[in-house]
């Protein structure tokens, strides 16, 4: 019990250790270079005041290179590679520090610092204007969910060859871990939701749950290849939703379309001479998938934001004072470590809703005579 104890103790003070460093690695350029000045005695001079909002949108938006952390004026960063096609100068591909950070173009691209395509790259014309050339560039989201697709296909081809090889043997190792989150979804939320035809759904709701749920996970770690904020990008989200809604099309009886455009047991002045429920149905089979998206992209970029939030709370209580700042990291990092242990039931929910309300419209899509 005592050796249980130390244990959980060092996980904690190795959490907070690590939070303390991620602190350190976000601390913006300016407020360092201010820290340093008063520290060495030279005199203040006038700094850019931190910006909250610039901070937070800058580690959960979209980005060409995988920051590590930031020491005075030396920024750490992955490079990624950067792939664009032009009109006039055709396919180009070269790494993303060509940039300098957002702070140089290249073979005249850049990465525009305002306006409409902020944070994109942009192709400089002769007459002085910006157009956005065609961009497969591989960024931090990019490189993110092909290492969560590369993983999930690693486990499951690892997970058959167990079930294949240990035949009537229980399950041991990696089959052991992932076996009761397999029967769960398919014995829990496509059985119950869809009914007997459940079978055919069972493999994709197994990749919506794990998908979501994996990068969920990875997003709250802060080391690549974790720490991007996948299912905050709301491209993420809406192609699943789309992907979902292309099978309830596919899987539609055309009872489901009866009861959508003649719902029985309606009365007949909410269908004639103005069709006021068929209009209200038929909207909610796209509303319905709009909210699938919303759910999932809000809830995961509210969690992001939030602890990005008490992060912040250090910077502007330091600009006041280093001894405030200090000061406030103890209440921030604590915040931040409950929000973390929070997210992590937060990763599980939102893959577990997601999975759940795409099994429950397969399930109304399938809708035969007798119901």
């Amino acid at each position: 019990m005592v050796k249980r104890r130390k244990k959980f103790s060092s996980v904690i003070v190795l959490a907070v250790l690590l939070l303390f460093v991620l602190t350190s690695a976000m601390v913006p350029k300016h407020f360092n270079n201010q820290a340093h000045k008063e520290e060495n005695g030279v005199p203040d001079s006038p700094h850019k005041p931190f910006n909250p909002k610039e901070m937070i949108l800058d580690h959960v938006m979209d980005s060409y290179e995988w920051h590590l952390f930031t020491y005075k004026d030396f920024h750490c960063s992955i490079p990624l590679p950067v792939i664009l096609y032009s009109k006039d100068k055709g396919f180009l591909i070269f790494l993303s520090s060509k940039f300098n950070h957002g702070h140089r173009s290249y073979k005249g691209f850049k990465i525009s610092p305002e306006g409409k395509y902020q944070g994109k790259i942009v192709e400089e014309m002769p007459d002085g204007t910006v157009v956005r050339p065609l961009d497969l560039s591989l960024t931090k989201v990019a490189v993110a969910f092909i290492f969560c697709a590369a993983l999930m296909l690693w486990l499951f081809i690892s997970i058959s060859h167990a079930y294949t090889s240990r035949k009537n043997k229980a399950p041991h190792g990696l089959q052991n871990l992932m076996e009761p989150l397999i029967l769960f979804v398919r014995d829990e939320i496509a059985k119950s939701s869809i009914g007997d035809k459940y079978e055919r759904y069972v493999p994709y709701l197994l990749t919506l749950f794990f998908f979501i749920f994996i990068n969920n996970l990875l997003g709250l770690i802060p080391i690549p290849p974790g720490g991007a904020n996948v299912m905050g990008n709301i491209a993420i989200p809406m192609v699943m939703s789309l992907f979902t809604f292309a099978l309830v099309l596919a899987s539609s009886t055309k009872y489901y379309w009866i009861d959508i455009f003649n719902t029985p047991g309606v009365p007949w002045w909410l269908k004639f001479p103005i069709p006021l429920l068929p209009i209200i149905e038929f909207s909610s089979l796209f509303i319905k998938h709009i909210v699938l998206v919303i759910r999932l992209f809000a809830n995961i970029l509210a969690g992001h934001t939030v602890s990005l939030g008490f992060f912040a709370l250090i910077f502007i209580f330091g600009e006041s004072s280093i001894l405030a700042g200090y000061g406030m990291s103890v209440i921030s990092i604590a915040f931040t470590v409950f929000l973390s242990l929070l997210e992590i039931l937060v990763a599980l929910i939102q893959a577990y809703v997601f999975t759940l309300l795409s099994a429950l419209y397969f399930g109304l899509a399938l809708e035969e005579k007798h119901q």
